[in-house]
């Protein structure tokens, strides 16, 4: 029998569900608010039931008009309230892009430290669903550039939960990615206790010692799958999730890859400006004589997201196991 102290095994969605739940209870600061996150609990439900248990004061819809939701996220916060705001799409984020870059991104700055910030902007994000060019891109990269926000992208269930709770607990604005498709794909172990997982520390999914294989988000599985393709071919691939882009946790990524003297690196994002590229530029910087292969990367292509065609879009297993087999061969 299952006891509240033991983990069950849940997915991805149901984790941030609960990881909303708790800290609405824990703390009354706490307030949810976003397109559809009421009533309807959300467009993937990730909400359902919280408003019926906390109230409308507490958990409540807004307009349609995501710079009102972030520029009252950014009021509440400064304020004393600790706001999670949903935005339905991470590509719909852009209406509030200046009140994050001018406003939630400066203020600790701006008040030599006499305001905070402390709001969590959840958002969908990536592809894999068939949703389109408005509805799956990845566009963690612009705000990774917005000094003063912290960037976090889980990839499993344990993760959602424990980093969304450190996010609501945080003193400076978080960009909360959440990788749609893996919301019920994802499932794993979650205990029942009150747990965080700190923001900018990466994850060693699994050892090893001839490549280092590095991603976050929606990509985690297919670095599984590839690693698993190479170990029936007798090569060691050391697999590393992220899981933070901002803070991300270069000591762990450099001596993996001092270890290995590979990397290939990882994301659904476009090439162009990938947060990949300060990856790696930060191992070549930094620990180019370890270097067997120059870094490789596998990312989305340079054009808008198609329609149909995600699976080629996607990096998918094929395209990271030749990126890996170029550097293997170097």
């Amino acid at each position: 029998m299952t006891t509240q102290a033991e983990p069950r095994t849940i997915n991805l969605i149901q984790a941030v569900t609960e990881a909303l739940a708790e800290e609405l209870e824990r703390d009354e600061r706490v307030v949810l608010f976003g397109e559809d996150v009421g009533a309807r609990g959300g467009v993937f439900m990730a909400t359902a039931g919280l408003q019926e248990r906390f109230g409308k004061k507490r958990v409540f819809d807004t307009p349609l008009a995501e710079g009102s939701i972030v520029g009252a996220a950014v009021g509440m916060a400064v304020r004393g309230m600790r706001p999670i705001a949903e935005i339905q799409f991470a590509d719909y984020i852009g209406p509030g892009f200046d009140q994050l870059l001018s406003q939630a991104a400066k203020i600790r700055y701006r008040s030599g430290g006499q305001f905070t910030a402390p709001l969590v902007i959840r958002t969908p994000s990536g592809g894999g669903v068939k949703g389109g060019h408005h509805h799956s891109q990845s566009p963690e990269a612009y705000y990774c550039h917005m000094a003063g926000i912290k960037v976090v992208m889980p990839s499993t269930p344990y993760d959602a939960k424990g980093l969304l709770k450190a996010a609501v607990r945080s003193d400076d604005p978080v960009m909360f990615f959440e990788p749609k498709r893996l919301y019920r794909a994802a499932k794993g172990e979650v205990p029942s206790h009150d747990y965080t997982v700190e923001i900018g520390k990466a994850a060693i999914r699994r050892e090893g010692s001839d490549l280092s294989l590095i991603g976050y988000g929606g990509v985690m599985p297919d670095l599984e799958k590839a690693a698993d393709a190479l170990a029936a071919e007798g090569v060691s691939v050391e697999v590393i999730d992220l899981r933070s882009l901002v803070p991300w946790d270069r000591p762990l990524v450099l001596q993996s890859v001092e270890k290995t003297g590979r990397a290939v690196l990882v994301s659904e994002a476009p090439r162009m400006a990938n947060f990949m590229g300060e990856v790696a530029y930060t191992i070549q910087n930094e620990v180019f004589d370890s270097l067997s292969a120059p870094v490789g990367q596998v990312a989305g292509f340079d054009t808008p997201y198609p329609y149909i065609q995600d699976k080629i879009y996607l990096p998918g297993a094929n395209r990271i196991v030749a990126a890996c087999v170029k550097a293997l061969n170097y």
